[in-house]
């Protein structure tokens, strides 16, 4: 039997991905545009709807940063309102384990899997940087190495809360007035970042574990998400990248005694769709040039060249100068540690294709995973899957809320046809959904 693809979908934010200033692009903060998505997913039987977070607003030289999405609503707030106008796709919150307590954590995310029956998903991220820990009370940042410990014991700590009550300590016997079963709750933890004890304040939720996702690529991330995750969201989507990629990561599992199946891989992807293969081509090539504008080129140059740019024309050349280390010309994205091997790759393309600066940037930031007619696109897919380079994938349109109707109009039936996605919904947990075990 040929694997199945699992996919969801992710309503993006602060990058230059998403084209906000597309005429058919609408609100990136109304709770309708979020619902237009997520209905359109659960349309396509998608296996869950993902928002990532955002801290704090970026800047670019003290300024914000608005080439971009700028504001991000809270994540589990809109997915709250979100399980109440849908009824079987999966849910998943990114939260930040580094500037959040984990009793909070857990109950905020078991309120999710409550209200929602069973639908409930958690994306571990971390932070570390001082740009972002001014925003919170503790003012400054974890040390870098530091950033998984504090979520390795964080995760540890909120499972064992969620499991701190059983499937039969409630009670709920009117007659003898017994609401829960003695001791239903009871937790104790001592750790290097948390010493906490106390009954949590929530009932075992549908799912027992609310399913865990993980987004981190280095090697302490990728033994992270091996040793804990049920979901890792990767950014190699391409295919001999993500055969590598999966290969090292389910290699990982038995360390960790875990089966192959039980971590499923699934990448950021884009899809372009359109009659036939060449008019796909051209509507992914107008759209990269609507992702990376002249000014975005400069600001995504500045970030690598750690130096203000601005009086470079992104027609012209690549700077000459070598870049700067440890620049805070940009904050809030991730930065580079090297970024001399990069920016001599950049040259070197440039130099063997003729390349100005933006469209350097743009054949660097290309993101287009799956470009063609609908056939060309389900046939890719579906070869991702089949040969281990993915579990699925996690769509990410350049527009929203309407960035997914084509796919699920037109690539969902062709995927069905070749039995490999869902043609109904089965069960209505996301862990069943992904096949995974309460």
């Amino acid at each position: 039997m040929s694997k199945q693809i699992h996919l969801a979908a992710h309503f993006p934010g602060v990058n230059n991905t998403t084209v906000w200033s597309d005429p058919e692009s609408r609100s990136q903060i109304d709770f309708a545009s979020f619902r237009n998505l997520a209905e359109t997913a659960e349309r396509g039987t998608f296996d869950f709807f993902f928002l990532a977070e955002g801290l704090r607003l970026r800047e670019v030289k003290g300024r914000i940063h608005d080439l971009d999405v700028v504001g991000r609503p809270e994540s589990l707030t809109v997915l709250s309102a979100l399980a109440a106008v849908t009824t079987h796709l999966g849910l998943a919150a990114t939260v930040n384990s580094t500037f959040n307590e984990p009793y909070e954590l857990a109950k905020r995310l078991a309120t999710l899997d409550h209200v929602s029956g069973g639908r409930a998903a958690w994306n571990v991220v971390t932070s570390w940087d001082a740009f972002t820990g001014e925003n919170f009370r503790r003012g400054g940042y974890l040390d870098k190495a530091d950033r998984y410990v504090r979520a390795e014991e964080s995760l540890r700590i909120v499972r064992s809360l969620w499991d701190a009550w059983r499937d039969d300590d409630l009670v709920l016997d009117q007659a003898a007035g017994v609401f829960a079963r003695e001791g239903a709750g009871a937790f104790a933890d001592d750790g290097d970042h948390f010493t906490i004890r106390g009954r949590f304040g929530l009932p075992r939720s549908p799912q027992g574990h609310p399913v865990v996702i993980q987004a981190g690529d280095s090697d302490q991330g990728r033994d992270f998400a091996a040793a804990g995750a049920d979901v890792i969201f990767s950014r190699h989507g391409a295919f001999e990248a993500g055969q590598t990629f999966y290969k090292d990561v389910k290699s990982r599992l038995p360390r960790h005694g875990r089966a192959e199946d039980s971590l499923k891989i699934m990448p950021a992807v884009t899809v372009v769709v359109a009659d036939t293969d060449a008019e796909a081509l051209d509507k992914a090539h107008h759209i990269r040039e609507q992702q990376v504008s002249g000014p975005t080129a400069i600001v995504l140059a500045e970030l690598l060249w750690g130096r203000d740019l601005s009086s470079y024309d992104p027609d012209g050349p690549l700077p000459a100068d070598d870049p700067v280390v440890g620049s805070s010309v940009t904050q809030g994205r991730v930065g580079y540690n090297d970024p001399a091997p990069i920016v001599a790759e950049w040259r070197a393309q440039a130099a063997a294709n003729g390349w100005s600066l933006r469209q350097t940037v743009i054949n660097q930031q290309n993101r287009q995973t799956f470009v063609g007619s609908p056939t060309t696109v389900a046939e890719a897919m579906n070869h991702h899957v089949q040969e281990n380079a993915a579990d699925g994938f996690v769509l990410v349109p350049h527009l929203t809320p309407g960035g997914l109707d084509d796919f699920v109009d037109r690539v969902v039936p062709l995927l069905r046809e070749r039995g490999v996605f869902r043609t109904e919904y089965e069960s209505t947990t996301l862990r069943d959904h992904l096949g995974l075990r309460r």
